[in-house]
């Protein structure tokens, strides 16, 4: 039976996990750890960031992109606290990350010591689980339980900490085989299911939320089935987009705070609400107490903590959203609601989106973006308006499709994260929409870009602010632009042609589909800065703390 020491089983564990790619930062803590996979460079690929916050987001993105575990690295102290934002992200999108940091050796843990820092306290609020290893004798079993944990139920990160003697200890080790991740099917019934088609076969008016619950569990194919077999509207969150395609005839558009007036409509006059992993957080609700007032709701979602935790439900179904909705189409006659069906595609016609088409937009930069790139493309986006234009006028058709920093709504996301979709998915389009103020949070992952020839495109949507902080200030703070204004303008496309990657710079429509046929063509990385109206809003908008149906947008501002 063969001894390694700590680095090498770290090492060990991640390839009998299937790992191939992981990013991160070295330090002096994690150096054995580095050392390891310097032997084992042909069999794991280390992928270098710019700093640690990036790593974690790019783990996060890969994680996201394929489903798998995504894998990050720091040291101990300011690396290991680098990483937070990206684990916070992915906590709150459920998104299965394993980080992996170093802390000081035992005799000089507890001290004060250079760069010691008690990541596993800073970092329990925002992970699944954490580790502490402080024997080496445990670390194979941490590290296997720790992916365990991170894929299975609601998928989540989950941290592991080690003291930097675990790394050099050594102990026999023995590969095992992982166990496969079973369905979290425990508490489905045959009651609830029995009582969820009650309440479908008596609606006359039902309507379906998709949420990044569905593109988790693999269920968008049986999402679409039982959505047709329910001849029923359907809408997604902003972390359900591609849960359904959005060319699909019952596809009404997203929900909430900048979703479409046809879907918040839909949600405010259904009579019944199934909502399948969904969080119901208040910029999907509005005001909770006037949220589908008129609707039962039926709630799935594999943690049944988030049951009747936001909006009371009707009643609840806690299991994979992929088990549930295959038992209920076995269960579930196909439905006629061929008027509520026509009421809901009028709604779409009266209240279709749209924007002034009389110089180039956000909406518009995204509507030209949807038609030149491919099928299988993957919108990568930060946070803010760019963000929301993307959900809004991107025509996902694919689940994984989209991805965006939904819950925590992190500024600095998105480069990163679309670094690992790309190494994910070498042989797709990977664009990552971003926002000016973002970017400036993360043009240092261009050189990431640049040293591993990755063929993403950056398109940076330049209003020279904050967007939507702005618009925000422009709606309800008096037009007080407080610190949201960014007048200085660095030249992006020189920082990216100093970093070895071309860019150029579009005013026009024409000139935007020149540059994005040009990038999807040759397949090098291309940054494009895209300049439009700094007054360009993102519309619907329903105000915080008001009702769904009172969605505005630019018509009603004029009435």
């Amino acid at each position: 039976m063969a001894k390694l020491n700590g680095a090498e089983i770290v090492v060990e564990c991640l390839k009998e996990q299937g790992v191939d790619t992981v990013f991160g930062y070295p330090g002096d803590a994690i150096l054995n750890i580095y050392d390891a996979l310097y032997r084992h460079q042909g069999e794991i690929r280390h992928v270098l960031t710019s700093q640690v916050k990036s790593a974690a987001h790019a783990a996060d993105g890969y994680a996201r992109a394929t489903g798998r575990v995504g894998v990050c690295l720091a040291a101990s102290g300011p690396g290991a606290a680098d990483m937070v934002s990206g684990i916070a992200t992915a906590y709150m999108d459920s998104s299965p990350v394993v980080a992996i940091s170093c802390n000081v050796s035992q005799p000089i843990l507890g001290k004060d010591s250079f760069q010691e820092l008690d990541i596993a306290g800073i970092s329990m609020p925002v992970t699944k689980y954490n580790f502490i290893v402080r024997e080496v004798e445990i670390l194979a079993p941490v590290m296997r339980r720790a992916f365990q944990i991170a894929k299975s139920g609601r998928p989540g990160p989950v941290l592991i900490d080690m003291t930097k003697d675990v790394t050099e200890a050594l102990t026999e080790y023995v590969t095992e085989t992982p166990a496969p991740v079973k369905a979290f099917t425990e508490r489905i019934s045959d009651e609830d299911l029995d009582a969820a088609i009650s309440m479908i076969h008596s609606s006359e008016k039902p309507c379906i939320i998709a949420g990044g619950g569905v593109i988790q569990a693999g269920a968008a194919e049986d999402l679409g089935i039982f959505a047709h077999k329910l001849q029923a509207p359907v809408c997604c969150t902003l972390m359900g987009q591609g849960a359904i395609s959005q060319k699909d005839e019952l596809y009404v558009g997203m929900v909430g705070m900048h979703g479409t007036k046809a879907a918040n409509l839909c949600v405010s006059e259904c009579d019944l609400l199934i909502a399948v992993g969904v969080r119901f957080s208040e910029r999907v609700t509005g005001k909770t107490e006037k949220f589908a007032p008129e609707a039962k709701i039926l709630h799935i979602d594999v943690d049944e903590a988030e049951i009747n935790k936001n909006v009371r439900a009707d009643a609840g179904i806690a299991g994979d959203a992929r088990v549930v909705l295959r038992r209920l189409n076995v269960r579930l006659n196909p439905q006629n609601h061929e008027e509520w069906f026509a009421h809901a595609e009028r709604l779409t016609d009266m209240y279709p989106m749209s924007y002034d088409k009389g110089r180039l937009s956000g909406p518009e930069i995204i509507e030209i973006l949807d038609r030149e790139s491919p099928e299988d493309t993957i919108i990568v986006t930060e946070s803010g308006q760019h963000q929301m234009w993307a959900a809004q006028y991107y025509r996902f058709t694919e689940a994984r499709s989209f991805l965006s920093p939904g819950g925590l709504g992190t500024m600095g996301f998105g480069l990163g994260a679309a670094i690992g979709a790309q190494i994910a998915k070498p042989d797709h389009v990977v664009v990552n929409v971003a926002g000016d103020a973002c970017f400036r949070m993360n043009m240092g992952e261009l050189a990431t870009v640049s040293r591993e020839g990755l063929p993403l495109v950056e398109l940076i949507i330049n209003n020279r602010g904050l967007g939507m902080l702005r618009q925000w200030q422009n709606f309800f703070y008096g037009k007080r632009y407080s610190e949201t204004e960014l007048n200085d303008q660095p030249d992006y496309c020189r920082i990216a042609e100093a970093m070895g990657i071309a860019a150029c710079r579009v005013t026009t429509a024409e000139e935007l589909e020149t540059a994005l046929r040009e990038a999807f063509s040759r397949r090098k990385p291309l940054l494009i800065e895209a300049w439009i109206d700094p007054e360009d809003r993102v519309f619907p908008m329903c105000p915080p703390g008001r009702a769904l149906e009172e969605s505005f947008d630019a018509s009603d501002l004029r009435l």
